[in-house]
């Protein structure tokens, strides 16, 4: 026993050591994480641009397990021993924080108290106010791509599960599914819908990729694994938008998917048998309706004269065509800082970057750090708390704090986002709501679903 006694210290002192140790690096990184909050707050960059994680603090233990779920970096840390939304601007909505919490803390919510985000309706299986119109993807409100395919095959495996057997004497052109998108939502529906042997037809306005076709140039598209219909598990990790392109071309090569492009849907309008989908070139009867186009599709505008001038875009599709061209890039998000990034190596082009605000508050650490570099070495001239008042043949006018003052200026691309369709969503009966910090569902995109049924026929 006296030996025991006499050993104690041998054990103790080490175990005392380490305990130190561990809570003077706590402490530290506590600190650390605490000063940059409170630099993001000061900055501007304190709110998430849409799914997050609300942690409540009763319930978190510090253990820490978030954080290092986390695929993004600093976007969660502990700050004592609660865990906190550290780098807000940085969230992306991957959701593992809120699988990796031992205690059940995490909630993923859409918006916050000051800041709302419109989303639509959406009940089980992503179905809208309007019964057999579902939606995946961008449109309800998560942007990631792992989401979106996830999101593209759960609606479309919940639509072949609650299909009613198709009526006897069926007409040959009534579809069961339409899907309007194709984006890796939409692609990933439309396997779906290949694999449980639906009749279905998918439409895009826009070439393939979706939104991803109009990144700018060798963008690196984030991406987790994903598990694709008739694929399998897809691990792409970090891949240009070149290489993602690449890999949707040869998914339709090896499927024989043909989704028809360059095919802008009008309207849908209820029938007898479900849905008439009017686009362009055609119309489509069908039982269900699957909407899985982003958000971009409609451009953000800055309604002002002269928006409607050929010079005016709203994406960067090519930078090489500006070259020895005065080019104003109007935006703040992640969009707007690449384009002006790609737009700096081109010879001879002049950029300026215009931004509303005195922060970059939605774009990442490593696109601001380059606009900086660029600014500070001359390549780019940044305007912030700047705004285009009128936009001319040969200029540009714009109001910052100096005042108003006119630019030289030959062309101006729009990278303001894209805003909901709802006046759209509201002709075809689709509710939206504004959400201040109103649970979702990643997994199917769907807001709690009693909020369906409490929710008003038409938006």
């Amino acid at each position: 026993m006296i030996a025991s006694l006499a050993l104690a210290p041998v054990y103790a002192v080490p175990l005392a050591l380490v305990l130190a140790g561990w809570a003077a690096h706590h402490r530290r990184r506590s600190r650390r994480n605490r000063a940059m909050l409170s630099r993001n707050r000061a900055a501007g960059l304190a709110e998430p641009p849409s799914l997050h994680p609300r942690i409540d603090a009763s319930l978190c233990i510090g253990c820490g397990a978030c954080v290092r779920a986390c695929p993004e970096a600093d976007v969660l840390g502990l700050v004592g021993r609660t865990a906190t939304l550290i780098e807000p601007w940085a969230c992306v909505g991957h959701g593992v924080c809120r699988d990796a919490c031992p205690t059940g803390a995490i909630t993923l919510v859409f918006g916050t108290p000051t800041r709302g985000i419109e989303v639509p309706v959406l009940g089980p299986g992503g179905e809208t106010s309007v019964a057999g119109v579902h939606i995946a993807g961008e449109l309800g409100g998560l942007g990631l791509i792992r989401n979106a395919i996830n999101q593209g095959r759960d609606v479309i495996d919940h639509i072949a599960a609650t299909l009613p057997p198709r009526p006897a004497g069926a007409a040959d052109d009534l579809f069961d599914v339409v899907i309007v998108g194709c984006g890796p939502a939409g692609l990933s529906a439309a396997l779906g819908a290949q694999a449980h042997g639906l009749r279905f037809v998918a439409i895009d306005q826009a070439s393939l990729g979706g939104s991803v076709a109009h990144y700018p140039r060798g963008k690196l598209v984030m991406t987790n694994p994903a598990q694709l219909p008739l694929i399998g598990e897809v691990r792409l990790g970090e891949i240009s938008k070149e290489g993602l392109l690449a890999f949707w071309q040869n998914l339709l090569d090896r499927t024989g998917l043909a989704p028809r492009f360059e095919e802008h849907v009008r309207t849908i309008e209820p029938d007898a048998a479900g849905f008439t989908v009017v686009s362009d070139k055609g119309q489509y009867r069908t039982r269900r309706v699957l909407l899985a186009m982003g958000r971009g599709g409609t451009p953000r505008r800055l309604g002002v004269p002269g928006e409607d001038l050929a010079k005016v875009v709203y994406r960067l599709t090519d930078p090489g065509q500006y070259a020895g061209q005065r080019v104003m890039v109007v935006g703040g998000g992640n969009s707007a800082l690449e384009a002006a990034i790609a737009l700096a190596e081109v010879p001879d082009t002049a950029v300026t970057l215009v931004h509303r605000g005195a922060a970059f508050a939605r774009a990442r650490a490593e696109n601001r750090d380059a606009v900086e570099n660029l600014d500070a070495a001359g390549a780019i001239t940044v305007l912030r708390n700047a705004r285009p008042l009128a936009i001319a043949p040969g200029e540009v006018t714009l109001a910052d704090a100096q005042g108003t003052r006119t630019i030289a200026n030959d062309a101006v691309i729009v990278c303001a986002g894209g805003t909901m369709p709802r006046e759209w969503l509201a002709h075809i009966g689709v509710a939206v709501e504004t959400h201040h910090g109103q649970p979702a569902n990643p997994d199917l995109g769907t807001i709690a679903a009693d909020a369906r049924q409490a929710a008003p026929a038409t938006a």
